[in-house]
C-alpha cells in the first residue's frame, strides 16, 4: 500500500529515516513498511517540541497504520507482534549477512552501505517489541557502524579495511607474537601505525544512495527479491529516493550461512570441559556438540522459512536436521 503522506515537519526529523526506510517497502513489503512507520510515530510522540504542525502530521501516520492494518487483517506478522519480531529479525539478519559477506570480499559499494543502513534501522524497529537480545545489540551496532565507516571512506577516496577493526588487545597481541616489543613511545599497549581503532561516534548520516547495480553492469549482485517488486513512482516526503530499485532478499533454498571472522553474538563461552558426545540410542551414532547445535539450526531455519510460507524450505532444513541426528552425516 503506498503512502500520501505529507512532508515530514523540521522538528520530526530524527524520525525520518525509520520513515524513509518505510517508503522504500511501500510496495514490496507491507510488513516492514508497517513496523518502521509504527517505531517512528512512537518516537513522534515523545518529541516534546509538538505543536499543531507536528500533531497534524502524526495524526495522518496513525491513519495510516490503521488503514493498512485493516487492509491486512489476514497478516499474522501485522496483527500479531511475536510473528511480526521473528520476521523482522530475520529479514534484517539477511540484509546483514549479505552486506558482512560483500565487505569482507571487499566488494565496496553503496549498495553494500545501504545493506548495513537498512539491518540498522531494523534492528532500531525491533524495540517496538521490548529489549532487544544481546545477539541484536551487538548486530545492530556493527551494522550501523560499518555503514558509516564505509560511506565515509568512499565518500573520501579511502579504501576501507574488510571486517572489524582490531581493538588495542588484538594490536598488542600481534605485536608480542611477532616479537616487536614495545610501540615507538615506549609503552607496550600502543596499537601499530593504521587504521583508527575507534569506532565513529557521529550522528548515523544521511547518505545518497544509488540503486542496485542491474544486470549486466557489473558490480556486486543484491540480495535475491522478496516477494513482489521494487515500489514506483517518486517518494512523498524524501527527495531523491536513494533505494527506490532495491529489491530485499527472499529466503534462499537454504539460508546463507554467516560468512568468517565477525560473528553473531551467540552467548558466553562455555566454561566447562569439552563435552561427552551424545549417543542416538536408535541407531547407535555419537554426536557431538557442533552438531546437535547444528542441527538446531537447521530447525530454526525451517522456523524462519514457515514465516514466509515457504514450506519447501521448511522440509529441507527439517529432513537435514533428521538425518544429522539420525547418521551424524551433514548434507
Amino acid at each position: 500500500m503506498a503512502s500520501n503522506l505529507p512532508e515530514v515537519p523540521a522538528s520530526l526529523k530524527a524520525i525520518g529515516h525509520y520513515l524513509k526506510t518505510a517508503q522504500e517497502h511501500d510496495s514490496r513489503d507491507p510488513i516492514v513498511s508497517y513496523w518502521c512507520r509504527l517505531y517512528a510515530l512512537q518516537l513522534g510522540m515523545k518529541i516534546n517540541s509538538q505543536g499543531a504542525e507536528e500533531r497534524k502530521f502524526l495524526i495522518y501516520v496513525m491513519d495510516w497504520l490503521e488503514t493498512t492494518k485493516k487492509a491486512n487483517a489476514d497478516n499474522d506478522c501485522i496483527l500479531h507482534e511475536v510473528a511480526a519480531q521473528a520476521y523482522l529479525e530475520n529479514y534484517a539478519l539477511r540484509l546483514f549477512l549479505y552486506a558482512d559477506k560483500q565487505d569482507r570480499a571487499g566488494n565496496f559499494g553503496k549498495n553494500v552501505v545501504k545493506a548495513f543502513y537498512t539491518a540498522g534501522m531494523l534492528y532500531d524497529v525491533m524495540q517496538t517489541f521490548g529489549e532487544l537480545t544481546e545477539e541484536v545489540t551487538q548486530n545492530r551496532k556493527y551494522a550501523k557502524w560499518k555503514a558509516s565507516y564505509i560511506h565515509n571512506c568512499l565518500k573520501n577516496g579511502e579504501t576501507p579495511v574488510p571486517g572489524p577493526m582490531k581493538t588495542d588487545e588484538d594490536t598488542e597481541l600481534d605485536n608480542e607474537l611477532a616479537g616487536l616489543g614495545p610501540g615507538p613511545s615506549g609503552r607496550s599497549d600502543e596499537p601499530m601505525a593504521g587504521p583508527s581503532n575507534t569506532q565513529p561516534q557521529a550522528p548515523y548520516p544521511t547518505m545518497g544512495f544509488q540503486s542496485w547495480p542491474q544486470p549486466g553492469q557489473g558490480g556486486e549482485q543484491p540480495p535475491a527479491q522478496i516477494p513482489s517488486g521494487p515500489p514506483s513512482g517518486p517518494t512523498n516526503f524524501v527527495t531523491n529516493d536513494p533505494f527506490s530499485n532495491v529489491k530485499a532478499p527472499t529466503p534462499p533454498s537454504e539460508p546463507e550461512k554467516p560468512p568468517g571472522g565477525f560473528q553473531p553474538y551467540t552467548g558466553p563461552a562455555a566454561t566447562s570441559d569439552v563435552p561427552e558426545p551424545v549417543v542416538n540410542v536408535a541407531t547407535g551414532v555419537q554426536l557431538t556438540s557442533d552438531q546437535l547445535t547444528k542441527a538446531q539450526k537447521y530447525c530454526k531455519w525451517a522456523g524462519s522459512a514457515l514465516n514466509y510460507e515457504d514450506v519447501k524450505t521448511a522440509i529441507d532444513n527439517l529432513q537435514k536436521a533428521l538425518r544429522l541426528l539420525q547418521t551424524g552425516q551433514d548434507s
